[in-house]
């Protein structure tokens, strides 16, 4: 049922030429997320982000966290929903939430992609 769901979205999506908005804008809720913002924009070069990550994160959160970012990636290339749980190893409901984010979000990872690729 869900995998239904999911496809069904991006079928609709598609038809109706629906692609990335920017329906929110996340806001720091305190000084600590500021803070948190602040100290990502002041990394000059990849070791340093490199570095920063490693320190703030566990190998599983950084591992999590570039699954997302290839979620979002096979899903901008139109992967069927079940094939990138089967490539990345994740659920179809990280999936889901990855997507919900992509086409509905910030337009952080349309931003990231675009300049990636």
């Amino acid at each position: 049922m869900e995998f239904s769901l999911c496809y069904n979205m991006i079928i609709h999506m598609k038809k109706n030429k629906q692609t990335f908005t920017n329906s929110s804008q996340y806001k720091p809720r305190n000084k600590k997320e500021q803070r948190l913002i602040d100290a990502l924009v002041l990394l000059k070069n990849e070791k340093e982000v490199a570095d920063f990550l490693r320190d703030l994160l566990t190998l599983p959160e950084i591992e999590e966290f570039a699954n997302r970012l290839e979620i979002a990636y096979l899903l901008t290339k139109g992967i069927p929903y079940k094939k990138i749980a089967d490539l990345t190893g994740v659920s179809t409901t990280t999936v889901t939430r990855v997507a919900y984010w992509l086409f509905h979000g910030c337009g952080g990872y349309k931003r990231v992609i675009d300049n990636l690729v």
